[in-house]
């Protein structure tokens, strides 16, 4: 009488050899092309570097870059260290600054006064806005009605753009940049708690 439950026949020898002859068929039927890139080592992915980012330079980092006194609209007057600031940029040919400062502008009449307050320096193109300033020397001030000016040294007016009251601005300071917290490589310019928004075009690398 055959057992109730029979069990299968097994054969060691077929199942090692079936699989092997499966492989070398599937491996006879490939293409070369295919066949080349599995024996290929995998290409090694390198990442491209980082951008160096722009550094933020306090008035201790500032004031000794900056000239001792500056010419403007005919006369030289005392920068104010104190309330200095400005950027350094990576280069390729050596870093690139912008510096600004406020300026004793007690020499000059009232009405220059009202627009010029502080000396711009910048080895590098600057946009505000819509404008673009070449690097060069500059006078600049915030007007009263909100709006941000820049000046030759000859004391005419290259543009104005909006300027911005920032009431939540923790701690203001006479003259100061800071990264701006909504846009990459932007910064704000800011004289007490007003400010334009800049954005230095970093050279080539």
């Amino acid at each position: 009488m055959p057992p109730l439950f029979a069990v299968p026949y097994y054969n060691q020898t077929m199942q090692t050899r079936l699989p092997r002859r499966f492989s070398l068929l599937l491996f006879l039927l490939l293409p070369p092309s295919l066949i080349l890139s599995a024996q290929s080592p995998a290409p090694v992915l390198t990442s491209a570097p980082a951008a160096t980012a722009i550094i933020v330079l306090t008035r201790d980092q500032a004031a000794p870059l900056l000239p001792s006194s500056v010419f403007f609209h005919g006369r030289t007057a005392s920068i104010q260290a104190r309330n200095s600031a400005g950027l350094k940029l990576p280069a390729k040919d050596g870093d690139k600054l912008v510096l600004v400062a406020t300026v004793d502008t007690s020499g000059y009449s009232s009405a220059v006064q009202e627009s010029y307050q502080a000396y711009l320096l910048t080895e590098v193109p600057i946009e505000m806005g819509e404008k673009r300033l070449p690097p060069g020397a500059y006078g600049f001030g915030f007007l009263s009605n909100e709006r941000f000016i820049v000046l030759d040294l000859g004391g005419n007016t290259l543009f104005t753009v909006p300027a911005t009251h920032d009431a939540a601005l923790a701690r203001p300071n006479p003259m100061q940049l800071v990264p701006d917290p909504y846009t990459a490589g932007q910064f704000r310019l800011y004289s007490g708690r007003n400010f334009v928004a800049i954005y230095p075009v970093p050279p080539a690398h």
